[in-house]
């Protein structure tokens, strides 16, 4: 895991964010609507990060330490923006859910808050089965709600917890998150 520092790191989050995309609307699946999630991992402001391996990007988020969302209550790390590569396996779900308690528990802070895009009912097909595998991780779910560009979604806490073996499956070298500000961005 390690901040994507060059262009052509940003570059390669951002095709692989519309990689992900296409995936997701090809099987009928809900995308942003309104934001420009790609330019987002092309800007150089943007402290994103991503979880390489063999050189391979599998995944790319933007952490960021968060006093609190508008549905959590208490600092937290919040993960923005998590894509992940498509046709890959749950385990890299799986090591970013590992890799973000222990990064949490490291800064201190009690807990993991993410987004998952959620059109329907938590109950409804295919949100209903992404929320179960996350659950079966360690995630609960703690309802449902607005997001910035006014699309819905599932709202989503996982417990800081310590893991000193983690280093031997993820070596990390991100950014520490910064204090976020006003800037909301959502998974």
């Amino acid at each position: 895991m390690r901040t994507l520092r060059t262009d052509a790191e940003r570059a390669e989050a951002a095709a692989l964010v519309q990689d992900r995309q296409r995936w997701l609307s090809l099987r009928g699946l809900p995308v942003p609507a309104q934001a420009d999630v790609p330019a987002l991992f092309r800007d150089p402001q943007t402290k994103s990060a991503g979880l390489f391996e063999d050189g391979k990007l599998l995944a790319c988020m933007v952490p960021a330490r968060d006093p609190g969302l508008s549905w959590g209550e208490g600092p937290c790390l919040r993960l923005g923006r998590v894509h992940t590569l498509p046709g890959q396996s749950d385990d890299i779900t799986r090591l970013l859910t590992l890799w973000a308690s222990d990064l949490a528990a490291r800064q201190s802070l009690p807990l993991v808050r993410a987004e998952v895009l959620a059109r329907h009912a938590l109950q409804a097909e295919p949100i209903a089965a992404l929320l179960r595998r996350l659950t079966d991780m360690g995630w609960d779910v703690r309802g449902s709600g607005p997001g910035r560009e006014g699309d819905r979604f599932a709202r989503l806490e996982l417990a800081a917890e310590h893991r000193p073996g983690l280093s031997a499956l993820i070596n990390c070298q991100a950014h520490t998150p910064h204090l976020a500000g006003d800037d909301r961005s959502t998974a």
